[in-house]
């Protein structure tokens, strides 16, 4: 009886991990159906890539196609458009330069809102004007999507790193669903509330990030007129209070950091007309909130000249450079 007895239960125990290990294969199988990516720039291609690396199935596009190529190298499928994107997955992300782009890619004759699927979750991780965000939104309700907007931060070398910062927006019940895939992507997810709560996060950080770059420029830039050496100026500040990621991560002068824009002529990284754009959301959001933003303002205005002096394609640490140039004129 004794013998019936373990043996029925051993029987039992390898049942109950057979089904266990097809509950969570099934499980696991479910959780890496292919991920829409629409947008591959220079952060969209890092970030396609990493869902790849997590084993995430990728089915992208882009309206150059050129700009596809690497990914496809890397192994996701590229399809011809957004719609058709919607067609073949039901979780899609979309990393976009400008509000425009974003209507276009979601509202087009060839876009998502076209083909989507009842129940598709839509993350858009481009910087836009959060009006848009609850714009697209509502759009994709009436459609039975669920749309969430997800801005970054971090830059192309935490993209690459899968490091970046995350800050969500939307239904509070679809976060979880996007952060399976945001956290193959960066290292920090941050819920902040209703759709538009992560573009406001995102352009109030971008607003700092410019008033902090310009201010380490002119410092470093007296610092060098005043006859220090730039790496022990760079040294000093980070040791001290007027330490700031733009001095200690992202250093604009050349020659004191290797692996950042100013090392490479300032190709790279995040362009001085995307710095130009965010600074303009923020100044129309400081507009329509009648919040005072006079550093923002003149940080705003500085971007815009750069653009139109031949920096519009170079990083936006560059403002080193057109300071040094406009002590000459």
């Amino acid at each position: 009886m004794a013998a019936l007895f373990r043996g029925s239960a051993n029987l039992l125990l390898r049942w109950n991990k057979h089904v266990d290990f097809a509950f969570v294969s099934s499980r696991s199988m479910a959780s890496k159906t292919p991920v829409g990516f629409i947008g591959l720039g220079n952060m969209g291609t890092p970030m396609a890539k990493n869902l790849l690396r997590n084993g995430y199935p990728v089915i992208a596009t882009d309206v150059f196609p050129e700009s596809c190529k690497e990914l496809q190298d890397t192994g996701a499928q590229v399809v011809d458009s957004p719609a058709e994107v919607a067609e073949k997955a039901d979780r899609i992300i979309t990393m976009l330069p400008s509000s425009p782009n974003v209507i276009e890619v979601y509202t087009g004759p060839n876009g998502i809102l076209k083909k989507v699927k009842k129940g598709t979750l839509l993350i858009d991780s481009s910087t836009i004007d959060p009006a848009v965000s609850k714009e697209m939104a509502v759009a994709a309700e009436k459609m039975g999507a669920v749309f969430m907007d997800a801005p970054v931060s971090g830059g192309v070398g935490a993209a690459s790193l899968a490091k970046l910062t995350f800050m969500v927006g939307g239904v509070e019940e679809e976060y979880h669903a996007a952060q399976e895939l945001l956290t193959c992507m960066g290292a920090n997810v941050v819920y902040c509330g209703q759709v538009g709560t992560g573009q406001a996060a995102k352009i109030c950080n971008n607003m700092l990030l410019a008033i902090g770059m310009i201010g380490t420029a002119e410092t470093m830039n007296l610092g060098i007129r005043l006859g220090l050496d730039p790496k022990l100026l760079a040294k000093i500040l980070n040791m001290s209070s007027g330490r700031c990621w733009s001095s200690d991560t992202y250093n604009p002068v050349p020659g004191v950091m290797e692996g950042v824009p100013s090392a490479n002529n300032y190709q790279g990284g995040f362009g001085t007309t995307l710095m130009a754009k965010d600074l303009g959301l923020a100044q129309n959001t400081a507009t329509n909130t009648k919040t005072p933003v006079p550093l923002g303002s003149l940080a705003h205005q500085i971007y815009r000249v750069m653009c139109s002096r031949g920096y519009a394609n170079k990083d936006f640490s560059s403002v080193f450079q057109f300071l040094r140039e406009e002590e000459g004129q």
